[in-house]
């Protein structure tokens, strides 16, 4: 095998816990600088529209370093949540900063992946899932595992990005996620991993199609709310009140 192949073999698969191990350090501040810092609105309104009650017990997959999970627990004093992530090291990250927050009463950190989730029937009120749909193999396996760990009148809400396809703003969107994600990626970090970010958002389904996939899964959607001229969307849905559920 040549020295080339060999290192090839080596890298972690794209869109695995192991690449995102290596962003992990600047994982935080790479998104501020490519959203522009506009993540933080787009999760603040992810959390409103849980319309979660105290005592509320919240699943937050692809958890990464914390963020949304942190956002959950600070705005709801009386809910719990536990963040799920296969990246071991953006795990660590958050950690430490729910520990700073002092929020670890209230905030438990686990490996694990979305199509195969350690959680019983009806276990949580509410599931979210950030900027981490598109990085499962199998979406709607994900989507039917939410489904299955959350409550009956429960929502799940799914933050994803993807490539604008339609508006006056979207030719300058498409360049953004073209050429300035790889390349201030690779800058700040790694050009392997910063070019999948940018493949992945531009393989992503049109918002159309991955509701009507949400729907196909079981569940029944509520809204799809466009967010910076279709670049992100908030997909929010609710498990049928009269349905129980199945084991897969």
């Amino acid at each position: 095998m040549s020295e080339t192949n060999s290192n090839k073999r080596d890298l972690p698969a794209t869109g695995s816990g192991a690449m995102f191990d290596n962003l992990a350090p600047r994982y935080d501040l790479l998104n501020r600088l490519m959203s522009f810092g506009i993540d933080k609105r787009w999760r603040k309104r992810t959390v409103r529209s849980l319309q979660l009650q105290p005592g509320d017990n919240v699943l937050d997959l692809a958890t990464g370093t914390g963020d949304l999970a942190i956002n959950i627990a600070k705005k709801h004093p009386n809910v719990t949540v536990v963040g799920v992530d296969p990246s071991v090291k953006m795990l660590e990250v958050g950690r430490t900063k729910i520990s700073k927050a002092d929020l670890t009463n209230r905030i438990t950190m686990r490996e694990g992946i979305g199509e195969e989730l350690p959680f019983e029937d009806n276990t949580f009120n509410a599931v979210t899932i950030a900027f981490g749909i598109r990085n499962c193999t199998d979406r709607p396996q994900a989507v039917r595992e939410m489904k299955r760990v959350t409550k009956p009148g429960g929502r799940i809400g799914i933050l994803e990005l993807g490539e604008p396809r339609k508006g006056f703003m979207a030719p300058m969107a498409r360049f953004h996620i073209h050429q300035v994600v790889p390349r201030l990626g690779a800058w700040l970090s790694g050009a392997r991993e910063y070019r999948y970010l940018q493949e992945s958002i531009e393989a992503f389904p049109p918002s159309e199609e991955f509701a009507a996939m949400m729907t196909e899964c079981g569940l029944k959607m509520l809204e799809v709310v466009q967010f910076s001229f279709g670049s992100c969307h908030l997909y929010l849905a609710e498990v049928p009140k009269d349905e129980g559920h199945i084991a897969n």
